[in-house]
């Protein structure tokens, strides 16, 4: 009996990853618990039967090999579509990782300091300017010069003072942005990201650079930033030089008709049941359909668990994959630096936010210096370099009660650990 659930757990595996075949193993052969593992079926199954989420993938990868890797539920409820683990997910807000890896990739080959001012590259961020008051009704303001100018390390930690439009927490921001047509993210418009960020350059900041964190478009000026330096188009440059080489195969701007079918549309809730979800900003068909120019650097990729854990262990091997060495081990060192010192009791490195001593102490998080972050339609991920683990959760949900599938996936993982 035991001989034949080894033969059916190695066919899940091969099956579940055929994307990296020669990466997959039994959990027990890692260090974790198959049993345990188990919690986590049981888990997002009892989610599902909650009608809490629709469905979900979910990957686990430990010491460079996929030892979990399952879909749960309905990709697409009102079809009754099963969520597959190949499947296609807008990854939101986590590009802006691959966007900070770029940018340490070209660091490193001496083309800049991050602690050069932006407006070297970009001439356009000079003569900064910093909101000092506000008109509703017009949405028109006043504003002082900056004091300081905006380096490359805060555009990487956030700590730049620009905002999002549409998506910020700031009510004047929004107004301000749409007025001067300023794109946030997931257009299907003709614009390309060069003249957005021209555009927003001229616009007041939040607080002086440095001086506050303040969560916006500091990736997607640093999209168009890697343009200008490498002179190629962010998509082209991503493909050479990061996707190609960490065998992301499916990971893109914008699908080849190849991949359309895989990509799953976002869901919602209304009145209880699971809907196709319309952005009232956006077209959520971006990914396959528009103009298909805007490289947002900050929000704009599309890929799949298999990929995205691809990425994650190149920085768990110390810059290296399959024996290509993507950064230098020093500089991935330096990304598990806190570099953000105005967040009380966070942790904000150059390209990823970090598991803090007291996120550590609160439990199901992980080691300190966890790399973790999410995107805007509900992905998530996590990659611990003490256990050398990674987690990933994949939904394609918005504007839904708050679930938290994401922490207790956390907590379940590393519950599962024996070793």
């Amino acid at each position: 009996m035991k001989k034949i659930i080894f033969a059916l757990t190695i066919i899940f595996l091969v099956s579940g990853c055929s994307q990296t075949s020669s990466t997959f193993d039994l959990p027990e052969n890692q260090g974790v618990s198959s049993e345990r593992l188990d919690r986590i079926d049981s888990y997002l199954n009892k989610a599902i039967e909650k009608n809490q989420i629709p469905g979900a993938v979910a990957l686990i990868r430990r010491n460079n090999k996929i030892i979990y890797n399952k879909a749960f539920g309905y990709s697409d409820v009102e079809n009754k579509i099963m969520y597959s683990t190949d499947d296609i997910f807008r990854i939101a807000s986590m590009t802006k990782a691959v966007t900070s890896l770029a940018v340490l990739m070209l660091w490193e080959e001496g083309e800049f300091n991050l602690d050069d001012p932006i407006e070297k590259y970009i001439p356009e961020f000079k003569d900064l300017k910093v909101l000092t008051d506000f008109n509703e009704t017009d949405s028109t303001y006043l504003s002082k010069p900056a004091e300081n100018k905006i380096s490359i390390r805060h555009l990487l930690t956030h700590t730049s003072g620009i905002g999002y439009g549409v998506i910020d927490e700031d009510a004047r921001f929004k107004a301000i942005y749409k007025k001067q047509g300023i794109v946030d993210l997931f257009t299907t418009d003709s614009i390309n990201i060069g003249s957005n960020v021209k555009k927003l350059a001229q616009l007041p900041l939040h607080h002086e650079p440095g001086e506050a964190f303040t969560y916006g478009e500091s990736l997607d000026v640093l999209g168009y930033f890697i343009e200008v330096i490498s002179q190629k188009s962010l998509d082209v440059f991503f493909k050479e030089r990061i996707f190609d080489p960490l065998e992301m195969n499916d990971t893109y701007f914008y699908l080849p008709t190849t991949h359309q079918d895989r990509l799953v549309p976002v869901q919602t809730k209304r009145d209880g049941f699971w809907t196709k979800y319309q952005g009232d900003f956006y077209d959520t068909n971006y990914p396959v359909k528009g103009a298909k120019t805007f490289l947002s650097g900050g929000a704009g990729l599309s890929s799949t668990t298999a990929d995205y854990s691809n990425f994650l262990q190149m920085f768990l091997n110390k810059g290296s994959f399959n024996d290509k060495q993507i950064l230098g081990k020093k500089t991935v060192e330096l990304v598990y630096v806190n570099q953000n010192n105005h967040i009380p009791d966070s942790s904000i490195g150059l390209a990823f936010g970090l598991v803090s001593e007291k996120d550590q102490a609160l439990g199901g998080k992980g080691s300190m210096g966890t790399i973790t972050w999410g995107g805007y339609f509900n992905t998530f991920y996590f990659a611990d370099p003490v256990e050398n683990i990674i987690g990933i959760l994949y939904k394609q949900t918005r504007e839904i009660e708050e679930e938290k599938t994401n922490i207790e996936f956390s907590t379940l993982l590393f519950q599962s650990l024996i070793k």
